[in-house]
Parts: structure tokens; sequence; C-alpha cells
């Protein structure tokens, strides 16, 4: 898989972590959890991101259709409407300084894909989540925000819990209540991301809601033919159920077998937490997509498990998990 991260003029990677070494061994290392100034920086988002007017190739001036353009680079990015507002990526950071200033959180990652038109920044919060006991069901727990300047999608901000013995993002909503907050690119998005903090306001009781959920999933039992059809339920739909595997998409075939194989084999999968478990149940869908299965590049793998199929498949098995607990 490529990691798909932006390449500056030096040949860095525009990316950071904090202590850890990510998958792709690429971009910054630091020792200590960075300002945002910093993080800003090694990060390699220190740019400007500004709407340009666009031209047919005779000159002519394209109505309500705009490029935007990045400043130091020139690299065109996207087309946008005039309604349109860039949010630089300095203000992104603008809605973790209160939290980290107040050592609520501190920054652990952040970058650019492609040419620098999807961005993302992680903070991890000081609290946990703790699944039965010992570390196998160990949870920590960030906030994230993605900004694409290309007009592909809006701002988005989101609680994320983190199973430690696997990387493995737990990302789902409960009945309710939601764990995001989605911001459109129209005029004064900086003032609205201001806004955004209430997700803060909701966190802790997010978090001692999902906490309930997560234990209570932990202590149930669920049978390999359970499992399956959790599975089959997730990733196909209920007339796979009573057939035979020769009658089934070879592809979806393939892919039941490889998350019943995570589910079974995977050595984060023989906790006491997750092992038979509708715990494991759950992670062996988020599991799967996050560690297993392969994606073209890295901006793809960030899409699908943020908005697109990876994530559908985690909440849609979140959900079927939830009613074998009741």
């Amino acid at each position: 898989m490529a990691h798909n991260l932006n390449i500056k003029a030096n040949g860095e990677a525009s990316f950071f972590s904090v202590k850890q070494k990510a998958w792709h061994g690429l971009g910054t290392i630091l020792d200590a959890p960075p300002t945002s100034e910093e993080a800003l920086k090694f990060a390699g988002l220190d740019y400007e991101v500004v709407k340009e007017e666009m031209f047919t190739k005779d000159g002519k001036t394209v109505p309500n259709r705009f490029v935007t353009v990045r400043q130091d680079t020139r690299q065109p990015l996207g087309v946008v409407g005039n309604r349109y507002e860039v949010l630089q990526n300095r203000d992104s950071f603008k809605f973790f300084d209160a939290i980290v200033g107040d050592n609520q959180a501190i920054y652990e990652t952040a970058g650019a894909l492609g040419d620098g038109e999807t961005t993302f920044i992680t903070a991890k919060l000081p609290s946990y989540i703790q699944v039965g006991k010992g570390d196998g069901g160990l949870i920590e727990n960030y906030i994230f925000l993605t900004n694409n300047h290309a007009g592909m999608s809006a701002v988005k901000a989101a609680f994320t819990p983190v199973r430690i013995v696997c990387n493995n993002t737990l990302n789902a909503a409960l009945k309710d209540m939601t764990n995001s907050i989605s911001l459109k690119h129209n005029p004064n998005i900086t003032a609205k991301l201001e806004e955004a903090h209430k997700l803060m306001g909701m966190v802790n009781l997010y978090e001692k809601e999902l906490s309930d959920v997560f234990n209570m999933m932990a202590k149930k039992r669920i049978t390999e033919k359970g499992l399956i059809e959790l599975i089959t339920l997730t990733i196909g739909s209920p007339e796979y159920l009573n057939k035979a595997a020769n009658e089934l998409p070879t592809k979806f075939v393939n892919t039941r077998q490889e998350i019943l194989a995570y589910a079974e084999g995977s050595p984060t999968q023989s906790f006491d937490q997750t092992k038979g478990t509708i715990f494991g149940a759950y992670n062996a869908i988020t599991g799967y997509f996050q560690n297993v299965k392969e994606f073209k590049t890295e901006n793809e793998k960030v899409e699908s498990l943020l908005d697109g199929t990876a994530s559908n498949y985690g909440q849609k098995m979140f959900d079927l998990c939830l009613t074998k607990i009741k």
C-alpha cells in the first residue's frame, strides 16, 4: 500500500508522530508533544491555500468556479464554487488549542496527503476506557480532525477510541448520540469551527456510555457459527445466510474468510476480552479493515476508515453487536 503522504521539496514527508514511528517509516518522530506552531512545521502544514479565478483556454473567466491553489508550490488542489471558504491549516489547530492548552490533550500526529489537499490532526486525551482486565482491553481516546482543500469533503472532527494492542480504531456512533461534527466550507467556517468545541462537552458522557457497552460486549460469549453470521450480515446481506459458499460471490467469500481468520488467529484477538466474545466480533471487523485489508493508497484507507466502506461496516457490526447484549 502506498502511503500517499505529501512529499516536500526537500524530500521529507509531510507528517509527524510522537515517539512512535508510523508503518511507512516516514516523517518526523518527536520525543515530546509539540505546540500547535511546532506541529504545523513538523507536519509540513505551514502553507496557505487561496481561491483563484478559473479561466478557459482562450482566457475567459469561468463564472462561479474557482481553483484552490497551494501558495508555496503553486499546485492546484481542486475546483470549488463561489461559496467555498478555505479553512487554513493553522486555523484547523484552533479547534484543539484550547484543550491542549489546558493539558486536556496532546498533539499526537498530523500530516498532509496527496499534493496537500487533505490534512489530518489527532490529539490524545488523558482518559482511557478499560474493557475487562489487562492490557488487551485498554483503549486510548483521541480527537481527530480532517480537512480537505479540494472541495471534496467537509471538515470533520470526531471522538475516536483506539484499542492499544493493535492500534485498532473503534469508531462507532451510539444510538441517539454522535461522536463527530461535520462542517461545510461555507462562509465563516473558521468561526463555526470554534462552535465545534461542543464535541468536547459530550466526550465524557459518550466515553462512559461506550465503556459500559464495550464491557457488556466483552462478557457476552459467541460461537463460531454466531460470528460467521455476524460477519455475513455486516459485509453481505440476510439472504446470504442460507446459501452455500459456492453460491455466493467469490469476493465476499474470500473477505469473510479473511475476517474470520483475523478474528480467530490474530494475537490481538486472543485476550479474554476478545476471544469468543461479542467485543471480539466487533474488533474482527474494525481490526481487519485497519490492520489487514490492503488499500491502494493511505488516502484511500483514511477515507474508507472515516466515511467510507470500512466505517460503514464497522458501524453496521457495532449495531448488530448491540442487539446481542440486550
